[in-house]
């Protein structure tokens, strides 16, 4: 039972860090290409894509909330039985803990690529008034 909680929760993790990835694919491609106006932009593309996923399923299968289904927090409590309800906050857990993973991720990339645009308009400007 163990082991399909944790298949699931993988596909979940999967599944919507794919999602989010396909959401965000055209708005990343055109902010990069913005402020970085060659061809290492596509690489930082593929990279920001290949980080989305990392951070989306290490988020999404939370390893040590699941231990707690096969060993004992204390030597006095009880192994957590996996029942239905139990399933249910597991992959609803699952999906959520993705989405802020994912979420603080592209907060802290947009916030470094608004920095840059700033800078990279500074010098455009610079450069067109003289």
């Amino acid at each position: 039972m163990f082991f399909s909680l944790l298949a699931a929760t993988f596909v979940v993790a999967f599944i919507t860090s794919a999602t989010v990835v396909a959401l965000f694919n055209h708005s990343t491609k055109a902010v990069l290409a913005r402020i970085i106006k060659d061809d290492v932009s596509s690489a930082w593309h593929r990279y920001i894509t290949f980080a989305s996923f990392v951070v989306g399923i290490s988020g999404g299968v939370r390893i040590y909330d699941l231990e707690r289904y096969i060993s004992a927090q204390t030597t006095d409590a009880q192994v957590l039985v996996l029942n239905s309800e139990r399933w249910t906050l597991e992959i609803y857990r699952s999906l959520i803990e993705t989405l802020q993973s994912i979420a603080w991720m592209y907060l802290v990339v947009f916030v470094v690529a608004l920095i840059a645009f700033v800078i990279v308009r500074g010098i455009e400007a610079r450069h067109s008034r003289s």
